[in-house]
């Protein structure tokens, strides 16, 4: 295990792999006290473990809080592979709490880590307190399924991506290393095309830190946001509706690649879900929230275990 971080931003108190499934590895970073309440991050699509905005990393401090940043397959630490689904990949996850030791603890997935999220909590509602959702991709598929968005778009290309999985990996790596030295011209860019919302966002200097630091490890190995579009234009492997334990959803009126009719059709399904919309922000409001998720996730996780919805 090893510590380290970028200039501006608190760096991970610790990072290391654990060993899951077929003598795999899975990514991890943790922030915060190391006896506080342990809250797992599940970050966007790219992204990686550090993925987790400064605002957030300061208030663990302050209320005891262990995050937990993980990296998915193929991203970072973790050893490369597509899981049958994303409730497959929970049981990777539920093998790292083990050997972290946690008995309980939420869950916080953030735009694509949003599925993984509601994921952790319907395969272990038992030791899931809460989970949060900002701004987090719906499905595509079945019963839940709610069309339009980014998502929704590819998934009119969905029986091209596994034939091209590798290649489209070995691409998108390559292409982060390439742009590495350029990524704050990069991030200019991407902001100077974006909602004025994400523009505010990326106006911070701690969170272009971060997105920096993040996805210059996430470069390391970045195939992990091609299956994660191979995964989300694919049936989940549950549904959201039966999620019971309670989720707390954040989400921009002007998000321009999750709509927020997808966050509201989520939580019209989910039994107890809450709906917090972000006026103004886009995509990546959730970040300047993160001390109103903390807070809110917090409040849930002590309510009476009677105010759950029953099975």
């Amino acid at each position: 295990m090893s510590s380290g971080g970028a200039a501006g931003i608190t760096a991970p108190r610790v990072e290391g792999r654990v060993t899951v499934r077929d003598g795999r590895t899975l990514g991890f970073a943790e922030f915060g006290p190391v006896g506080g309440r342990p809250i797992l991050w599940l970050h966007g699509t790219p992204g990686a473990r550090r993925q987790i905005p400064e605002a957030a990393r300061l208030a663990a401090e302050d209320v005891g809080v262990r995050f937990v940043g993980i990296d998915r397959p193929g991203t970072g630490l973790s050893t490369s592979h597509l899981s049958d689904s994303i409730l497959d990949h929970i049981a990777d996850v539920e093998i790292l709490v083990d050997e972290l030791g946690f008995e309980e603890f939420g869950v916080i997935g953030l735009s694509g880590g949003g599925p993984y999220a509601l994921a952790a909590g319907a395969a272990m509602p038992d030791r899931v307190k809460v989970v949060g959702v900002l701004g987090g991709v719906a499905p595509t598929r079945g019963d839940d399924a709610v069309a339009g968005g980014l998502v929704g778009f590819l998934v009119r290309f969905a029986a091209v991506y596994p034939p091209l999985r590798v290649p489209l990996g070995v691409a998108l790596t390559a292409f982060v290393r390439l742009m590495r030295p350029l990524g704050h011209q990069g991030l200019a860019a991407y902001a100077r095309f974006s909602p004025p919302g994400d523009r505010e966002v990326f106006a911070r200097p701690e969170i272009k830190a971060m997105f920096l630091d993040d996805l210059s490890d996430a470069g390391r190995r970045l195939r992990g946001p091609i299956d994660d579009i191979i995964l989300f234009t694919r049936d989940w492997g549950f549904s959201v509706r039966d999620v019971r334990v309670p989720v707390k959803s954040w989400h921009g009126d002007a998000d321009h690649i999750v709509p927020l009719s997808h966050g509201r059709h989520m939580v019209d399904l989910i039994p107890d879900s809450e709906l917090f919309v972000r006026p103004g922000e886009s995509h990546l409001g959730g970040f300047g929230a993160a001390e109103e998720v903390l807070k809110t996730l917090l409040a849930a996780w002590d309510m009476p275990a009677v105010r759950r919805i029953a099975p």
